[in-house]
């Protein structure tokens, strides 16, 4: 089993708490680099732009507080978990504020359906939760053990905290609250998973047996347990809506599927070309483009029929071309 010393201890919470001395410059610093953070962000998801938005997910000032959090459950430090949740909750605030205000000053709304940094955003599935576990371990080992700290800058990356918050403050400013709420499901995905496996990583690590003696090791137990069970029912909590909606957009994209192979054979036999075929507010459309006349669509009702398709759920559009040279004689 590894393990780590007292003096490790202390150079953890050198790392994440907010106390001591240096107290007033380490909160300067994190909202200096919260808001900096939010508005690169905003500005990203609003210009569209994967990179720009990585730019923030690197300053990544809202994983200290967090990781905070987390060694306070562990330490059963009650002043630092009440300080550190206090700026996870003002700093998350924060993020969807300066989105919400992002929104005035951009034209139109930005949306899933035409911003592709929100579409990423506002569906989240399992998928992402387990990927939030397996990042949030490493992002543990890393605050453990000095001689890997280096992977931070990735943690940050593959644990978005910061983006979700900003497309929170701009679908809301759209009026688009289903999305917001999925975007805001996202974050809190990431912050029980950096929670509960920072707790376990640290619990293996033997940081528990490290706490502070003048408390009464019967009190600190208690509180630990108590957070512990805070954080699993949270992770279930999130765990239940992706798992329904992981399930929900893998009938969807079997749905979609089938239509697309249906409606490409049509398209064969008809000469019509298939434009796309697109989903929106889980009804499907299957759009078409070709000459007069306009082919019948009983054919193809037939064949997704037969797949198993509803047929409410589902939407044909035909648009028939006509190419006119204009220089040629009129009739």
């Amino acid at each position: 089993m590894p393990s780590v010393a007292a003096a490790e201890i202390a150079r953890m919470r050198e790392s994440v708490f907010f106390e001591g001395p240096e107290l007033g410059r380490r909160l300067s610093r994190f909202w200096i680099l919260l808001v900096l953070a939010a508005i690169i962000a905003a500005a990203g998801v609003v210009g569209d732009s994967t990179a720009t938005v990585i730019g923030a997910m690197i300053v990544a000032p809202l994983m200290l507080p967090i990781q905070a959090t987390m060694l306070s459950v562990v330490l059963a430090d009650r002043v630092n978990l009440m300080r550190s949740l206090a700026l996870v909750v003002a700093g998350a605030s924060t993020a969807i504020l300066i989105g919400w205000l992002m929104g005035f000053v951009v034209v139109g709304d930005v949306v899933a359906a035409t911003n592709s940094q929100v579409a990423a955003r506002v569906s989240p599935r399992l998928i992402d939760l387990l990927a939030a576990l397996a990042t949030g371990v490493v992002g543990s080992v890393a605050l453990a053990r000095r001689d890997i700290s280096d992977t931070l800058p990735g943690v940050a990356i593959a644990i978005s905290l910061v983006p979700p918050l900003s497309v929170v403050g701009l679908t809301l400013n759209a009026g688009e609250y289903s999305q917001a709420g999925g975007a805001m499901l996202l974050f809190l995905t990431n912050v029980a998973a950096i929670l509960l496996t920072g707790t376990v990583v640290m619990a293996i690590y033997g940081v528990h047996r490290l706490t502070a003696p003048d408390v009464p090791s019967a009190i600190k137990a208690v509180d630990r347990r108590k957070a512990i069970v805070v954080i699993v029912a949270m992770l279930v909590l999130v765990g239940v809506p992706l798992t329904t909606a992981s399930m929900r957009i893998a009938r969807e994209t079997t749905r979609e599927s089938t239509v697309r192979e249906v409606a490409q054979r049509r398209s064969a036999e008809t000469g019509w070309q298939l434009v796309r075929v697109s989903l929106t507010n889980g009804k499907l459309t299957a759009r078409f483009e070709g000459p007069l006349p306009v082919p019948s669509v009983d054919v193809l009702r037939e064949a997704v029929a037969a797949r198993g398709v509803d047929l409410d759920s589902v939407r044909i559009e035909l648009v028939p071309l006509a190419t006119i040279e204009l220089g040629d004689p009129l009739p």
